[in-house]
């Protein structure tokens, strides 16, 4: 009776591993041959997977179009602000600069002049120094005019540079102690707060965050990882583990699905953060805004590495989703029961 227990226990330690490793077994890849039995217009209408990843293929093509004339030039000019308070913060600024001071001119100047003079030359000698006098000091006047008016202009770009270049939350997280003591002032229901918005992923996508990555595709990466996680769920139910669940009666058998469960986490973790890299942009920006020289050089090679990225993404993202788009309307067509 032991030898016997003992030789099932191993026979079982033995199919355990081999789960492992018989990736036939493991991914149903067999279901994309039954396409003829799935895309008919008949089937299609009682296929819930074929509409839901549908909607996100419209979304794709509808985020691309706002992309392309709408997000993408904003997101320049957002680029270009960064760039020209960086530009800003390089030039001395000093309210004294560029002001020319007026010329003292004494009204009861005494010119010398000649013993013999008529009264009539006299007088008008007179009017004429007066009226360089008016004349001059009117141009020192409108002299320091024009000077506040520049120092004026020059303190609102100041303070426009200083709100562009001001750090966000994502970017005092990364600060040194001694710099956070000076910059975070934050309490810790906030900075609670600020994790949640960052890192769960309905408010990453659809709230109101302020960072440096482009909206549109923030809200497509919702739909996209969605897919992605249900599709590659399914691609682990293969008709052995269906039949499994029925043997159990639905209960959940832990050491069965530890395979499935493994190589699923492990593929939609690689496939979403290739596709979050390609689609996120924020760290690129903060290295440029870190910067300190060159920056129409950093401009024009952020520029094109932001262009590779984006290409990238939408070619990849739409490879993907069709393959997801493929694979749900077979499975949600074949297993319609299940």
């Amino acid at each position: 009776m032991i030898i016997q227990r003992k030789r099932q226990n191993a026979l079982v330690m033995l199919d355990f591993f081999k789960s492992f490793i018989d990736i036939k077994n493991i991914f149903n890849i067999n279901i994309l041959k039954c396409y003829k039995a799935v895309f008919k217009i008949i089937e299609l209408k009682k296929n819930y997977g074929f509409f839901i990843v549908s909607f996100v293929l419209l979304f794709y093509f509808a985020s691309l179009i706002i992309f392309l004339f709408i997000s993408y030039a904003n997101y320049k000019k957002e680029i270009k602000n960064i760039i020209w308070a960086l530009k800003f913060n390089e030039i001395p600024i000093n309210n004294n600069q560029n002001i020319k001071k007026p010329m003292i001119i004494n009204k009861n100047m005494n010119f010398r002049k000649k013993k013999k003079i008529n009264l009539n030359q006299s007088n008008k000698s007179k009017i004429k120094n007066n009226s360089k006098i008016i004349l001059l000091n009117f141009e020192a006047n409108s002299i320091k005019n024009i000077d506040k008016i520049k120092i004026e202009k020059a303190d609102k770009k100041n303070l426009s540079a200083k709100k562009i270049l001001k750090k966000k939350d994502f970017e005092i997280n990364s600060l040194n102690y001694k710099e956070a003591l000076k910059l975070d002032h934050r309490n810790y229901c906030q900075y609670y707060c600020y994790l949640l918005k960052y890192n769960h992923p309905i408010s990453f996508s659809f709230a109101s965050y302020n960072d440096y990555n482009i909206k549109i595709i923030k809200k497509f990466l919702f739909f996209f990882s969605f897919c992605s996680d249900f599709t590659i769920n399914a691609l682990f139910f293969t008709d052995e583990t269906i039949h499994k669940i029925y043997q159990d009666k639905g209960k959940f058998n832990f050491l069965y699905q530890i395979p499935q469960t493994l190589y699923s986490t492990l593929i939609a973790k690689f496939i979403d953060t290739l596709i979050k890299n390609l689609a996120l942009s924020q760290d690129i920006i903060i290295n440029l805004k870190q910067e300190k020289k060159s920056f129409e050089k950093k401009h024009k090679k952020l520029l094109r590495s932001l262009n590779i990225k984006f290409i990238l993404f939408f070619i990849l993202a739409f490879v993907i989703l069709i393959f997801f788009w493929y694979y749900i309307t077979c499975f949600c067509g074949i297993y319609i029961n299940s």
